[in-house]
């Protein structure tokens, strides 16, 4: 430790146990260090020396207790400040997320409705500040953490303790309190500052999400100044709202006067546009209606009664997805909630819906009863509710009945007048037993792991012993074969043409069927290779219902990046996230759309950001770990790519990309080892030769990895498809061979 954290050690050896150096800022170095007393982590901050050379120690200590007394759920607190061996300190909670400034440097630009989101938070808790006469001065993104979904400020009161401790001169002895590029211009003159100065600085962090950087920068303080003081905020992208845009001109107005005059006054004219911004994302959905199903609560089951509540659930959002109008969450968000004790208006904000629907199904023999209630997020107010008591026999009328309450609900209450929207589904049909066996096969193919999956079949092969004509059934085995195959779980020629036949009964018996027509373009696409066709058939699938985020997602995913399609992919990406906004599939593959485009720091900035959500999701560490590799980033990708394999219990996919790894890093030994493993491997499981052959190419071995890309193209190995687009072909794109397997693949 350097001597200053040596001293503050030993000074505070009674209360803190000083563990590491965090990093340092313009004014504090900070250190991570446990609370003995109440056995947490806290952060432990220190001054910088030339800050506290001159200042007055008493008086900054006394500013801080000021600001200590700030409680608001997006400040960060002051939990204890002090001086230690000529040291002063201060403590505030250690919040494992990043700041907003790791943020931006992995990703320059944020979504617009992520940037108002944190935006209006900060702007909330200065205005909570604002109203108790205390003023930040230091608005900046270093001192705004992210923590789950919450903005935290940090250091509230820290600069004006500084300014107060040097007797009120901001400029003393050339002493800049504050980040120029985030000052107001009255703040960089030294001249008094209010509230104001702090929506200034608030709007340059807002501007530079929105852009990617501050709206004026410069070599120094006075040629930043000048720029604040004489140049117009300069234009932003063209999907940022006029409305977001107006507020910001107002925010960064260079007379105080000209601006908000209250925090309260900026939020709200972010407010409505957030809301704006999150129906744009939707789409066909336009500002329409919009609801999520939340998992029902098994009321008093066991197991097998929330496989049942869950399918409940699920076949309710499929039912809503069909009527005109009505924009409805896709259940992987929604069940992202399953067992929150969070508020529903929460839920319904962080999923961006004006509604959500929520119940209980209690079942004891051949009886069930449901509860059901529709409550507006907006106020939290119960738009309507009910309770059926029925025999199980009935659940199919149940649904079709609160499918057509919550149209009729919404008709009234949001439409004012009789439209389209208002059109119940027809009550789906078939045996209890087969839908039983049905709802089963659905809750095992959500979990998606090979054991399950499998299962999966089995439960839709029992659902159509009792009533061969379930078409849903079908369509059901049919998305299994295509996971089977498209996880390399199985060798594709023995699952996609079972996908493929599965997929064309469901057809035939129904052919609204979204679903089967998605699993029947992914065989045209990843296994025949007959692309026209496969974009014909999921276009169709989205014709028959435009809120099937998996028919957006396999589409962009499975059809129109391996073709190099990436403008179009990304349309449909887009579509996905908004209809299934807090989906991980779904992120992963907006980062896969950026990875193949060659945007590979976009890539590792989302699949990132997707980490923060789950740590542990294995697929994520995988691609990142290939994004890594193409980025020449060898050893930081194997780091990477050995958590993935621990995480998928060393699955083919993942050893062979830490082979390459370590290949490109010139570990020869250790790439040949698990390459000789892998090939071990293939006598007793499928290993797509794709694989082998990467590894290969990161040996040097171009022709031993061509001769691999041939068996994988005789075997229609699902991953093959990515020959066009991957970047680590590009070593041998020339080859005549290679040129050979792209015509072979019909990939132009």
């Amino acid at each position: 430790m350097t001597d200053a954290a040596t001293r503050l050690a030993r000074a505070l050896a009674s209360r803190y146990k000083v563990e590491r150096e965090l990093g340092q800022g313009g004014m504090a170095t900070v250190y991570l260090a446990e609370d003995l007393k109440h056995h947490r982590h806290i952060a432990l901050k220190t001054l910088r020396g030339d800050l506290t050379a001159s200042m007055e120690a008493e008086r900054f200590l006394l500013e801080i207790e000021i600001a200590a007394a700030l409680t608001h759920p997006h400040i960060l607190p002051l939990y204890d400040s002090g001086e230690a061996d000529g040291l002063v300190y201060y403590v505030m909670p250690y919040v494992e997320g990043p700041s907003l400034r790791q943020r931006l440097e992995r990703e320059p630009r944020l979504p617009v409705p992520e940037a108002l989101r944190i935006a209006r938070q900060v702007i909330g808790a200065l205005d909570y500040a604002h109203r108790r006469g205390l003023v930040h001065r230091d608005i900046k993104p270093e001192n705004i953490m992210l923590y789950e979904d919450a903005a935290l400020v940090t250091d509230f009161g820290i600069a004006l303790a500084l300014r107060s401790a040097h007797g009120g001169h901001v400029t003393e002895d050339g002493l800049i309190i504050g980040t120029p590029v985030y000052m107001s211009p009255e703040q960089a003159l030294g001249d008094p500052v209010d509230a104001r100065s702090d929506l200034y600085s608030a709007a340059c962090v807002l501007y530079e999400m929105l852009a990617g950087a501050p709206p004026y920068t410069g070599d120094s303080t006075m040629a930043i100044t000048a720029q604040k003081l004489v140049d117009p905020m300069p234009p932003l992208r063209a999907e940022v709202p006029d409305e977001v845009k107006a507020a910001l001109a107002r925010a960064l107005a260079t007379k105080a006067e000209d601006r908000f005059p209250t925090a309260a006054e900026f939020a709200a004219a972010l407010a409505p546009t957030e809301v704006q911004v999150m129906r744009a994302r939707r789409s066909g959905a336009g500002a329409g209606p919009s609801i999520a199903v939340l998992p029902f609560t098994n009321a008093g089951g066991g197991p097998d009664a929330e496989i049942f509540s869950d399918g409940i659930a699920e076949e309710l959002t499929n039912a809503l997805s069909k009527l005109d109008g009505l924009h409805v969450v896709a259940r992987a968000s929604a069940f992202a909630f399953k067992g929150s004790a969070e508020d529903v208006r929460e839920i319904g904000r962080r999923l961006g819906v004006g509604t959500v629907l929520e119940g209980s199904v209690r079942r004891a023999a051949d009886r069930v009863r449901i509860t059901a209630e529709l409550v507006s997020v907006e106020d939290g107010y119960r738009l309507w509710s009910e309770r059926y008591d029925r025999q199980v026999d009935d659940v199919f009328a149940i649904q079709d009945e609160i499918a057509s309450a919550i149209a009729t609900v919404l008709e009234a209450r949001l439409l004012g007048a009789p439209t389209a929207y208002a059109r119940a589904p027809e009550a789906p049909t078939g045996d209890p037993k087969a839908y039983e066996h049905y709802l089963r096969g659905r809750h095992l193919w959500n979990q998606r792991t090979a054991s399950a999956l499998q299962k999966s079949v089995e439960e839709y092969g029992r659902a159509l012993a009792v009533d061969p004509r379930h078409a849903a059934s079908y369509a059901g085995i049919a998305d299994s074969y295509v996971i089977l195959g498209v996880y390399s779980h199985l060798p594709p020629h023995e699952v996609m043409p079972k996908a493929r036949e599965a997929a064309e009964q469901a057809l035939a018996l129904d052919a609204s069927l979204a679903g089967a027509h998605t699993s029947l373009a992914c065989v045209r696409a990843l296994y025949e290779w007959e692309w026209d066709a496969a974009d014909a058939l999921f276009r169709r699938a989205i014709a028959h219902n435009p809120q099937y985020a998996t028919a957006h997602q396999w589409y962009a995913t499975n059809c129109l990046v391996p073709q190099g399609r990436f403008d179009d992919a990304r349309a449909e990406l887009e579509r996905a996230q908004a209809l299934d906004p807090l989906s991980l599939a779904v992120r992963i593959s907006v980062g896969l759309r950026d990875f193949y485009a060659r945007d590979l720091a976009a890539a590792a900035g989302r699949l990132r950001e997707t980490l923060q959500l789950d740590p542990d999701f294995g697929a994520a560490h995988y691609f990142l770990g290939h994004a890594l590799i193409a980025m020449g980033r060898y050893d930081e990708a194997a780091a990477t790519l050995r958590h993935a394999v621990t995480l998928q219990e060393g699955s083919p996919e993942t050893v062979a990309a830490l082979a390459t790894a370590h290949a490109l890093a010139y570990e020869r030994a250790s790439a040949e080892g698990i390459l000789a493993d892998l090939e071990r491997r293939t006598r007793g499981e499928y290993v797509s030769p794709a694989l082998l052959a990467q590894i290969h190419l990161g040996l040097g071995a171009h022709e031993a990895a061509l001769e691999r890309l041939e068996e994988a193209a005789a075997l229609r190995a699902a991953d093959l498809v990515w020959l066009k687009v991957h970047p680590i072909y590009d070593c041998i794109r020339g080859h005549p061979r290679f040129r050979a397997l792209l015509g072979t693949l019909h990939l132009r």
